[in-house]
Formats: structure tokens, sequence, C-alpha cells
């Protein structure tokens, strides 16, 4: 079984779409749609994931079944439960003495690799972000839909393989968001998803490709060949995005802190 995550375009977060440079990127991307295989197509609820899936469904004459779990990662954080949590978040908003909700896995480094349970795969369950954030419940709710959606095709979840119950060479294509495919591939991958969040930047419109390797009869595992590819950018002479990433430098005032 073969999975492509891909990622929206250049966002438009206000407005939930694309911006004109995400609509190039996805005109881009359409180029690709036909040799990429996409198999069956699933979309997350969000404009800017829908509105990236169009091109490519009207090249290949796809249509594309809604999936609400396939939404940007949802889950918030309660600053106002510890306030220490601020060092975490630095850039946190307030509404008088109160802090307002955030987004709970995007932290900075500062703070998160001074905690190593962050990076274990069990351990990051118990974290001060976990405890005071809807985390752990919406990722299980995410995994649990996402392992009924593996079992429907022939793979079911056993320990930290997959049982095959029928063999499959199909694809499946996912139109998502950064937060979402790293919580997939940190179930597939068995990793904690703070490593994926923090250590890897998905371009707008990049292609992320895993497989099932079943090298016993009956157990398989995902493995990736390709990770935020953007060839189709490059080809089309489009520089990628800058959203996902932050400042390389400080001091560079013209990229995102």
């Amino acid at each position: 079984m073969r999975i492509l995550l891909i990622r929206h375009g250049d966002p438009d977060y206000v407005n939930d779409t694309l911006t004109e440079k995400g609509r190039r990127e996805a005109a881009l991307l359409a180029k690709r749609a036909v040799s990429m295989n996409m198999g069956e197509c699933y979309k997350s609820p969000l404009g800017r994931a829908k509105d990236t899936a169009t091109p490519c469904l009207e090249v290949t004459g796809k249509t594309a079944e809604i999936l609400d779990w396939l939404q940007e990662f949802p889950a918030q954080v309660d600053l106002n439960k510890n306030p220490e949590l601020e060092k975490a978040y630095p850039d946190v908003k307030k509404e008088g003495e109160h802090f307002l909700p955030r987004i709970a896995w995007d932290m900075v480094p500062g703070y998160w690799t001074e905690h190593e349970a962050y990076m274990d795969k069990n351990a990051w369950r118990e974290t001060e972000v976990a405890k005071n954030s809807d985390l752990v419940e919406v990722y299980d709710h995410v995994i649990e839909e996402f392992d009924r959606f593996l079992a429907e095709h022939g793979y079911v979840r056993e320990g930290a393989h997959y049982r095959v119950e029928k063999e499959s060479d199909e694809t499946v294509t996912f139109f998502c968001h950064f937060g979402i495919s790293c919580v997939l591939l940190s179930h597939l991958w068995n990793v904690s998803p703070f490593v994926l969040w923090h250590c890897l930047a998905l371009a707008p419109t990049s292609v992320t490709e895993v497989v099932t390797e079943e090298r016993e009869q009956g157990t398989a595992y995902f493995r990736g060949l390709k990770v935020g590819d953007i060839s189709h950018l490059y080809a089309g002479g489009e520089e990628p995005s800058f959203a996902a990433r932050f400042c390389e430098t400080y001091s560079n005032k013209e990229q995102r802190h």
C-alpha cells in the first residue's frame, strides 16, 4: 500500500484559502498529478487543503472524500493552568491577564529540547504541555481514525506494526496539512510527534510518500520513500514558500520569528 501526504499550498490563513503564490504552486502540482498515480483521494475539510486538491482532481477526473480528522491538528494548550509554560510559547497572546488558547505543539526549541520527555515516543503524553491541553485526546482520536481507515484497506494495527489481512498495492492520497501529516507519520514510525513537528518543515504543496514493506509475510511496516518533495516547484521555476519555517538567523527580520 502506498500513501501520499500532500500539504496545502502557500496559505492565506485568515481567509482559509490560498495566496496567489499558493495557487501557482497548486497548478504546478497538478502538472504532476497524473504521473503521481494518486489512487483514491481524500481531503481535509479546511479551505486551503480543498483549494490545493481542486486542480489535481480536475486534471485527473477524480473526486476526493472529506475526512474531518485530516484537518490541521487542532490541539490547544491552556497556559492559565500552568503559566510556567509561557517559556515554551513566547508569542502567546493575552486578553487582560488571561492567556488565550494556543496551538499546543508549536514550541520554541529552547524549551522542548531541554525536556527529553518530548522526544520519547511514550513519555510525551505525560509532559506539562500534554497535562494542560487536549493534546493526547486529540492525538488518540486522529490515530484511531487513521487505523480504522488502514484496517478497511487490509492493514490492521498490531503493536507497533500492521498485520496484513489483505495485501494491497493501491495508492491513497491525503490533501492535508503539516501538523496532521507529522501526527500520521509519528504513528506509522512509532516516534514522538514532537520530533517530527520540530525537526521537519514540509513546504507548501510538498509530497511525502510512504509505502508498506512486507519482508515477513503478514507483517507490514510503512517506510518513507520521499519526504517533503517539491520538485514540481523547481521544475516550474517557483521558489518554495517559507510557510512552516522560522528565521534562519534571528537578525533576519524578513523571515518569520
